[in-house]
């Protein structure tokens, strides 16, 4: 029995790796799909602008379903670039980086949600810092953001999502922390960051 026990932790032990591995991968693929369906829609899209930043006087009108892939996010510092799927639950957040339910678009001067896997679409997440920068692009323009602010939460805390109070927009990026947590981690890591133009 005494032989039996440690065997057992080693096999449960690499199951759980190779468990972990399979997911990774699983994720990446369905990620893969999702970019490239996001691609397509930001490229093709006759709603397509330029520079819509510095074009748009009204906010704009945009609807998604659940689970429709409806743009990318860029984040330069990190060299990445991932795409937005409308939703928050696992499904959702397996293809790429979820959209809030009920927050705003870019563009349309509110709070912008957007939430993703510490241990997937925003691995190396932590090596963000103040003044970087996150790009959305969607059907109908490309927005820019400069991260101006983190805060650590408590995982039940939804205090941090509140479009109702924005009067201007405002761009929320949350996963999970601590980042290299096992198991589900009990706090979520926050960026907000605002358009570019608020800083000029």
């Amino acid at each position: 029995m005494k032989k039996i026990f440690p065997l057992l932790l080693i096999v449960g032990g690499g199951f759980l790796i190779l468990f972990s591995v399979w997911q990774i991968w699983q994720a990446d693929r369905l990620q893969a799909k999702a970019i490239q369906e996001a691609k397509e829609k930001v490229t093709s899209s006759s709603q397509k602008q330029q520079n819509s930043q510095a074009n748009e006087t009204e906010a704009v009108e945009f609807h998604a379903d659940q689970g429709d892939v409806i743009g990318i996010l860029k984040i330069p510092s990190l060299d990445r670039e991932l795409p937005i799927v409308a939703g928050v639950e696992e499904d959702e957040l397996q293809r790429g980086v979820g959209h809030y339910p009920g927050t705003a678009y870019p563009g349309q001067e509110s709070q912008i949600v957007l939430s993703g896997h510490r241990d997937t679409v925003f691995r190396q997440f932590g090596e963000l810092e103040i003044g970087d920068s996150f790009i959305v692009e969607m059907p109908y323009g490309s927005f820019e953001y400069t991260i101006q602010d983190s805060e650590i939460v408590p995982e039940d805390d939804l205090t941090v999502i509140n479009p109702e109070e924005y009067q201007e927009e405002m761009l929320t990026v949350t996963t999970c922390y601590p980042f290299h947590y096992i198991g589900n981690a009990p706090d979520r890591y926050i960026l907000y960051a605002t358009p570019l133009k608020d800083k000029e």
